[in-house]
């Protein structure tokens, strides 16, 4: 007996060494399965959500007032009197300036004094004619003689009038380029006219996008001066041809401007909504890409859950969601890498 148990206690020894050894190794694996159970992550959430997504098209175009001219004389003379200011604002048909005008006047008065004795003369010779003691010859002498002065008058009136330059819409004028007294040309610039009630936008797109380009389409425009301020129009006109060299289009807008803060020449940097649709969208924060494929973690309860979305178009800081995942679960935007599978979470804030 005693020899018995002898004999069998190097294999007692050795199944006992064997269950410590299979013991000491699995105990990691065992505090992990513990620790995974057991900890907790931290994460910020949002409520996936449907919100109006744009299909804009980026352009940069260049502010045209509405109307634009330069103030010019048709005539060559001094210069008698000056109605405006530098960046006055001015109604349509204001006197701007009034150039000498004595020797037109009198000679307007002239002809008004001639063109009254021809048309009595001629009233003289159509009641001869009546009466048979004059002859026809006369009377259409003397008809196309005041004819002819009233032509006279007419253009001397004309000239009268163009020596008072007005303005020919309302608007903002320039510098004035004149001074009282000055002798000016025929042609020189007095000042200018804008026109800045509307503004025209012209801008061009690449040619591929002829087909969703549309006349009365929404734009909207920026510019550094004004920050994030949008200023909104829409699309009036577009050529009827494609540029070959650049192979763009070229589109025109108009903006209301009644505040007046935009200006003709101004860099406009400018947004086409080709489409407005209304999609499922999650912030960009929460989707994590793994090689062709793309996740969100949503929190059902307190655990985490791993799903595989479909994505589509992006804009900063949005990503829309084709499928996947429904409109009001709580994805992961912030902790995400964190997380395993299947592992505890604790809400802290659920971002809007």
């Amino acid at each position: 007996m005693p020899n018995s148990v002898s004999n069998r206690l190097p294999l007692l020894l050795i199944l006992i060494t064997l269950a410590l050894l299979i013991t000491y190794l699995m105990w990691p694996h065992a505090q992990e399965q513990k620790e995974k159970f057991q900890r907790v992550i931290s994460v910020n959430t949002a409520l996936v959500s449907e919100i109006e997504f744009k299909d804009v098209v980026e352009a940069i175009g260049t502010a045209r007032a509405n109307e634009q001219v330069l103030i010019t004389s048709k005539y060559s003379d001094l210069v008698d009197d000056i109605y405006f200011e530098d960046g006055q604002l001015v109604e349509k048909n204001d006197v701007l300036v009034k150039l000498n005008h004595q020797e037109e006047a009198a000679k307007v008065k002239e002809l008004q004094a001639n063109l009254e004795e021809s048309v009595a003369q001629l009233n003289r010779f159509q009641d001869l004619l009546k009466k048979k003691a004059t002859s026809k010859s006369l009377v259409d002498q003397q008809e196309a003689k005041t004819k002819a002065i009233s032509a006279q008058l007419l253009s001397a009136k004309t000239k009268y009038n163009d020596l008072t330059i007005k303005a020919p819409f309302s608007g903002i004028l320039g510098f004035r380029q004149i001074s009282v007294g000055a002798y000016i040309d025929s042609g020189d610039v007095i000042t200018s006219l804008d026109d800045l009630s509307k503004i025209k936008v012209d801008f061009t797109v690449p040619e591929r996008f002829i087909t969703s380009i549309a006349i009365g389409q929404v734009i909207s425009a920026r510019n550094t001066a004004y920050g994030e301020l949008v200023f909104q129009g829409k699309i009036t006109s577009i050529s009827s041809r494609v540029d070959t060299e650049t192979r763009t289009l070229q589109v025109r807008a108009e903006i209301p401007n009644q505040s007046l803060k935009l200006r003709a020449g101004m860099l406009l940097n400018v947004l086409v909504e080709r489409s407005v649709d209304t999609v499922l969208h999650v912030p960009e924060s929460a989707v994590i890409p793994v090689e062709n494929k793309h996740f969100v973690y949503t929190v059902v309860g307190d655990e985490a859950k791993k799903i595989e979305v479909n994505i589509g178009r992006r804009q900063p800081g949005i990503v829309e969601i084709l499928s996947g995942i429904n409109q009001g679960e709580q994805v992961v935007v912030e902790g995400a890498l964190k997380l395993r599978d299947g592992i505890k979470v604790k809400v802290l804030e659920n971002k809007a």
